[in-house]
Formats: structure tokens, C-alpha cells, sequence
């Protein structure tokens, strides 16, 4: 498992892949899975500006499709600034993680910030609430 100082270093290695020609906000993420896997995402843009994807999401997806389904953090990076996860990308990580998944958010030169899931989606709507009584 890696420290979260390596964990921020992969996600700045991360930011030539960004595609944000509308924005100019780079954004990466790095998701780390139980067992120790790591896989990667960066924010892609498109000019229909509702069907760009926040790289959390990227991190995600490309995890669930290599078989992944317990995660233990994630790390969000931006070199233009705090990267706070959105609305949806809070609510898609909320169906996987526990309100105890760790969020570490790092923007430019300065000390990352750590969050917990469950404080950054309090009262989420789950499967578990979705599926009723």
C-alpha cells in the first residue's frame, strides 16, 4: 500500500492526460482497491458540456471494469486548484465505498486535505435504500 505522498505523486503524473479544452481545470484521481490495485482517471471534456466525466468517475468505471468492487481511498489532484468532488461523482463512489472511504483532496502547493465519504454525502441514497423495504 502506498503513503499518500505516493499516491499524490502518481495522480500529478497524471495531469498531461487531462482532456479540459473548456474549462482548463485538470483533474486527476488515483482509487486504490483492497488489495493494494490502483487505477487511474483524469476529468474529460466534451463540447456537449453534459457528457464530459470527472476523473473520479474515470477512476471508478475503470476499476469496476478490471473486477474491483472494494476500495479502501482515493486520492483527487488538480494543479489549478481544490478539487472537491461533485455532487454525482460523491453519489457514484457512494455505491461502492463505505462512509468511511477516505477522500484526499490535494490542489497546488498545499497540504492535502482528508475526508470521509459519509461527511462529504451525509444521508446518502444507497442501494440498500433504493431495493425498500
Amino acid at each position: 500500500m502506498d503513503d499518500t505522498g505516493d499516491l499524490i505523486e502518481r495522480a500529478k503524473a497524471l495531469v498531461p492526460m487531462c482532456h479540459c479544452p473548456f474549462s482548463g481545470f485538470r483533474v486527476t484521481a488515483v482509487l486504490e482497491d483492497c488489495s493494494g490495485e490502483m487505477h487511474h482517471g483524469v476529468n474529460i471534456e466534451n463540447a456537449s458540456l453534459g457528457l464530459s466525466i470527472c476523473a473520479e468517475r474515470v477512476a471508478l468505471d475503470s476499476a469496476v471494469t478490471a473486477g474491483s468492487r472494494d476500495f479502501r481511498r482515493i486520492v483527487v489532484y488538480s494543479p489549478d486548484g481544490l478539487p472537491m468532488p461533485c455532487g454525482a461523482c460523491r453519489q457514484v463512489l457512494g455505491e461502492f465505498c463505505s462512509r468511511d472511504f477516505e477522500v484526499i483532496v490535494a490542489g497546488p502547493g498545499g497540504t492535502p486535505g482528508s475526508f470521509r465519504l459519509g461527511d462529504l454525502l451525509p444521508n446518502a441514497f444507497t442501494l440498500k435504500e433504493a431495493a425498500g423495504p
